[in-house]
């Protein structure tokens, strides 16, 4: 049985650094793009996001792309 795969959802996740708790664990703050196009690269993802973290209050310290698939048998 063969099974096909249709992206049908993604979703870009920033994660900035917006600095530490008492105990000097990072404190996280994150950020979603939904609704974005499920052909756009990984590439373009890493450049926009390197992009805009210069205008955000916070250090950036993660890129996630989150993608959503629909299987189905051929």
């Amino acid at each position: 049985m063969a099974v096909n795969t249709l992206k049908v959802d993604s979703r870009l996740q920033l994660v900035f650094s917006t600095g530490t708790d008492e105990d000097g664990n990072m404190m996280l703050k994150r950020k979603s793009f939904n609704n974005i196009k499920t052909d756009a690269t990984d590439e373009q993802l890493h450049e926009v996001s390197i992009a805009v973290s210069p205008l955000q209050q916070h250090i950036l310290v993660d890129i996630a792309r989150d993608d959503r698939s629909v299987l189905t048998e051929s």
